[in-house]
């Protein structure tokens, strides 16, 4: 009988659908700030500019590259959802950077959030999802020469 009384709280935690949901938060965040933030703590190094679409370019578009795509996912525990985005959309700028200087690009232009395949255009935002455990930042842009 005791044996049976021990199993029976364990069996009835396996059943609660609580548990298998996962909090999956959209949050639309200022991209300029994180931007400012990344450059002054030395995460990006300046080479590159980063524009949104429908953001103005400074100066003309001489040459543009393929599409290029990047999508980056960062631990959220005991971060703010904030927090965690702005991590998240380090990396993925991180990572145009990287491709831009391979290219001898100095900009990326016409940056849009790129979710599970689904754009979204701000100039202004990008676009986070946010968990208990891990926050995501998808986009796309093309590495340009502006001069």
């Amino acid at each position: 009988m005791k044996k049976s009384l021990l199993v029976l709280p364990f069996v009835a935690a396996l059943g609660v659908p609580a548990v298998s949901q996962a909090r999956d938060t959209q949050h639309f965040l200022d991209f300029q700030s994180v931007v400012d933030k990344a450059l002054a703590e030395g995460h990006l190094d300046g080479t590159v500019k980063f524009y949104l679409k429908g953001q103005n370019i400074p100066g003309k578009v001489v040459q543009t590259f393929p599409e290029a795509r990047s999508s980056k996912k960062t631990n959220a525990a005991n971060k703010s959802d904030e927090a965690a985005c702005e991590w998240a959309l380090r990396s993925v700028l991180i990572s145009f950077q990287d491709n831009a200087k391979k290219r001898g690009a100095n900009a990326i232009i016409d940056l849009v959030s790129f979710y599970n395949q689904k754009e979204y255009t701000s100039p202004a935002q990008f676009e986070c999802h946010a968990g208990a455990i891990l926050a995501g930042v998808a986009m796309k842009g093309k590495a340009a020469i502006v001069k």
